[in-house]
């Protein structure tokens, strides 16, 4: 494994295409640049931080207030919660969504499709690090594609000898020109658990819309969801595979401003929708078994 820029690009670089840099906190990252899109990924935590079509305004969201330290979270783009979603069920002292968004990833290979699309694959596996946090042994390898749409996948290996269970998810943040103004639609109909009030138990009646903090877990659900945005005049398809649940979150106003690193208005611009395998959405693997959780954003005006 190396951070290394100038190795990183001798080996990995696609002149014109993709290059590596040395961003903010020394943190290192990988520009793309194709006819399409444009696109960035951190190598801490595998973080895809940017994803942006020819002639449209950013699909993700990054707060401008977001930590940019080795070992800190990014806020904002799409996390990746593994190998347990949210808090951790039974060790509060254990970070939360786990350590795989703060954990440095290797660069496995880079390319073009046949179209003119760039991809990169990285990897993580266990190490003395992550066996005192979770003592099973795993692989990961990210695999993301820049082109009109940008696709995200992980694939997730038991290495091990004995099963583990695990929760996790692509923690997708959408830019959005108003969040009071747009709706969801896909889960109409679905039960889900309000963690504003609770966890309890409701079911969505209509699209989903931010009127205050949201916080959501969608139950048994591998629709397509699809965010209408009026600011912005455009449609954000979410399709994924490898997921039963949808995570939708926005902190509200109230929220908001008490989050360090979020920003105090900037709930009006983002909105999370979540490719998540949540609540009663567990996965468990037998050694020598994979799981595959995938996300692909398309966009429509």
């Amino acid at each position: 494994m190396t951070n290394d820029i100038t190795v990183l690009n001798s080996h990995y670089g696609i002149p014109g295409r993709l290059i590596f840099k040395e961003g903010d906190g020394g943190l290192v990252f990988a520009e793309v640049t194709n006819e399409f899109s444009t696109g960035r990924i951190y190598l801490q935590g595998g973080h895809v931080t940017h994803f942006q079509p020819k002639d449209q305004e950013p699909v993700l969201w990054v707060s401008d207030a977001s930590l940019y330290e080795t070992g800190k979270a990014i806020r904002g783009g799409i996390p990746i919660c593994w190998p347990w979603f949210a808090d951790h069920p039974n060790d509060g002292d254990k970070p939360a969504h786990g350590f795989v968004r703060t954990s440095l990833w290797e660069v496995l290979g880079s390319g073009e499709t046949d179209d003119h699309e760039t991809f990169i694959r990285l990897g993580l596996s266990d190490n003395e690090n992550t066996l005192a946090t979770w003592p099973h042994s795993f692989s990961l390898e990210l695999n993301v594609l820049f082109g009109t749409c940008l696709s995200v996948s992980l694939l997730i290996s038991n290495n091990g000898d004995r099963p583990f269970t695990f929760t996790g998810a692509l923690h997708s943040y959408f830019n959005v020109g108003d969040s009071r103004r747009i709706q969801i639609l896909g889960l109409e109909g679905k039960d889900y658990l309000d963690k504003v009030d609770g966890f309890s138990r409701k079911k969505q009646e209509g699209p989903v819309v931010m009127e205050e903090e949201t916080d959501r877990i969608y139950l048994d659900t591998s629709a397509e969801c699809v965010i209408e945005d009026p600011v912005m005049h455009r449609a954000v398809r979410i399709n994924k595979k490898g997921s039963n649940t949808t995570v939708v979150w926005n902190p509200g106003a109230e929220k908001s401003g008490t989050m360090n690193n979020m920003g105090k208005n900037a709930y009006r611009n983002m909105v999370c929708v979540e490719t998540a395998n949540a609540a009663n959405d567990t996965i468990t693997l037998a050694p020598g078994e994979t799981h595959l959780i995938a996300t692909t954003f398309d966009i429509s005006t």
